[in-house]
């Protein structure tokens, strides 16, 4: 019940960004989502792809240095003060959550949360039976279809 996000090492310069954007483009390769962390001199781009591995191996081909972290996706409604339903079962259970980004589909009235834990797996567990729809890495090229 988890997705595979891309984490990227990229330096924190000008064009970085348009740079990584353009080896994606290059490749045929759709983003998802995206999330964009930095630092003085270098960032992190996490995003989540339909081919994680595909992705993974256009990207080291073009130099970049990147890995695949696990990460829970899940379903919520598009409305003020869904979040708060997630996170309040998340903290009543223990689980941390270390960051977190959003995103939309083409799914009417829904959106998607990607949360950082640091067990995915057992988080899941701990959610079942929550009312917490996950989504898994086969599902995600079926929320932008028509």
């Amino acid at each position: 019940m988890t997705t595979k996000q891309i984490s990227i090492f990229m330096e924190n310069r000008p064009g970085s960004l348009y740079e990584l954007c353009k080896a994606l483009e290059e490749e045929n390769i759709s983003m998802r989502a995206m999330c964009l962390a930095e630092a003085e001199d270098f960032g992190i781009c996490r995003i989540i792809v339909d081919d994680p591995f595909e992705a993974v191996t256009a990207l080291k081909d073009h130099g970049y240095i990147c890995k695949i972290t696990k990460v829970l996706t899940v379903e919520i409604d598009d409305r003020a003060g869904a979040l708060v339903g997630i996170l309040n079962k998340l903290g009543s259970l223990g689980i941390n959550l270390e960051y977190s980004y959003a995103f939309l589909s083409k799914k009417p009235e829904k959106a998607y949360l990607v949360l950082r834990v640091l067990h995915p797996e057992a988080a899941v567990d701990k959610l079942q039976g929550s009312g917490i729809r996950f989504i898994c890495q086969d599902e995600l090229q079926e929320l932008f279809e028509d």
